[in-house]
């Protein structure tokens, strides 16, 4: 069961969320607070991946909840769905680009989409709930998504990508913000262009004349030609790059007419696809024209976000070959994996190889006092933050949540060893 905190004492949004609920309840709870400090307790002690945070909500402060969960975004960040009262209040959320929203609504339009936000949420968990615990399965992660021709659903995908490969490291900082500008340029490009058939042209006459080009949008999507087209949007995600499909319903265009165009800042649009081409990797078009596939490079063997209670605490770089911990040793220190490959030698036998998606070196000595059970080897240039045992235990006291946090990545562990053992008892006795 996922709670979903519901910041908020306006009726219209909690009833939107419980009535989104109730519908799943066998997956998601509504848990609601009207006032600041418990929700900022709440979220400490819960860490609630879900959160609905309500802007039209006059006596919560919003924003101090965002910074609470800014400050130590490797516990808390997860999919924020933001609730404003105004348009304009929402274009100013939006600016802040933080990566921990995947969704800013107005109230009206929060009515209307939550539930299907909810749907897409319970269909994509991988995505959502393996956050902060970076439970990075090897091999490669593929799926689809396949949106409508409203540009709501165009920012709420790119979000929900670039925030889960940002989260599990794939991308870095940069990184994350040059794949949200591809996504959406060529997402926009499938919409605009494709499914509601705008010309370069059109798209000029309208824009030269003053108007909103989200009217425009609307006038297109209610043509019964255009109404039911789609865009669909595939992922491959593996160890070394992820790979993106986008398609839509439209008849194609000449996509090698803007490639030879020239790239300047005078035109008003048209920019998108040399645009996209500069920020990714092995662009491609079929030759109908309504479909795109590129690459992007993964980070590898690095975080982006390092705890805010261990920051203090040194980093200790080790080249390769170098020994952070003997088998058998008397010490029961923490190290925080900050970037590299450590290998774990059990009575002189290699048996796996830890990396940042691993977060930690020596937990069971650390929980149980005991002797290390490994030997660990850098390999190749690494980095750790040592943490003294008695110091991590003072931090507790003071961030209860960092014990909970630390229970759950254990128990996850737990829970994947198990299935592992439960397959390899289903392939013994299958021979």
């Amino acid at each position: 069961m996922k709670k979903i905190l519901t910041a908020s004492t306006n009726n219209d949004v909690i009833n939107t969320v419980k009535m989104a609920c109730k519908k799943y309840a066998a997956y998601f709870e509504a848990e609601v607070f009207g006032d600041t400090d418990p929700i900022v307790s709440y979220i400490n002690y819960e860490i609630p991946e879900i959160k609905v945070l309500d802007y039209s909500s006059k006596n919560i402060d919003c924003a101090k909840i965002l910074e609470a969960i800014k400050s130590d975004s490797w516990l808390h960040y997860g999919g924020i769905i933001a609730v404003t009262e105004t348009n304009r209040q929402k274009e100013e959320l939006e600016e802040l680009k933080d990566n921990n929203m995947i969704a800013v609504l107005t109230v009206q339009n929060f009515k209307i989409h939550f539930e299907r936000i909810l749907r897409i949420l319970w269909q994509n968990q991988q995505f959502l709930f393996n956050r902060g615990m970076q439970d990075i399965i090897g091999g490669q992660e593929t799926g689809s998504f396949i949106c409508g021709n409203d540009p709501m659903d165009i920012r709420f995908y790119t979000n929900f990508l670039v925030s889960y490969l940002y989260n599990t490291n794939r991308i870095s900082a940069d990184d994350r913000y040059r794949l949200q500008m591809t996504l959406m340029e060529f997402l926009t490009n499938a919409l605009e262009h494709g499914n509601l058939n705008i010309s370069y042209e059109d798209k000029s006459e309208w824009l030269l004349a003053g108007n909103d080009m989200i009217a425009l949008l609307e006038t297109r999507n209610k043509m019964p030609e255009y109404a039911d087209r789609k865009i669909h949007i595939s992922y491959s995600i593996g160890k070394t790059k992820s790979t993106f499909v986008i398609r839509d319903d439209g008849d194609g265009f000449n996509w090698r007419k803007y490639l030879e165009k020239s790239d300047t800042f005078e035109e008003l649009h048209g920019r998108g696809i040399s645009m996209g081409i500069d920020l990714a990797k092995r662009v491609s078009y079929n030759e109908k024209g309504n479909e795109v596939s590129f690459e992007i490079p993964n980070q590898m063997n690095s975080v982006n976000t390092v705890p805010g209670i261990i920051e203090p605490f040194a980093v200790i770089e080790y080249k390769d070959k170098d020994v952070v911990c003997r088998e058998n040793e008397l010490s029961n220190d923490l190290f925080f994996i900050v970037s590299g490959r450590f290998a774990v030698y059990a009575q002189k036998k290699l048996t796996t190889v830890l990396t940042p998606n691993d977060m930690f070196i020596g937990e069971m000595a650390f929980l149980l006092n005991d002797r290390r059970t490994a030997t660990i080897l850098a390999v190749g240039d690494c980095r750790l933050i040592k943490i003294p045992k008695t110091a991590f235990l003072t931090l507790i006291r003071k961030n209860p949540h960092y014990g909970i946090f630390l229970s759950k990545m254990l128990a996850q562990r737990l829970q994947r060893q198990t299935k592992a053992n439960i397959e390899l008892k289903k392939q013994i006795e299958s021979k």
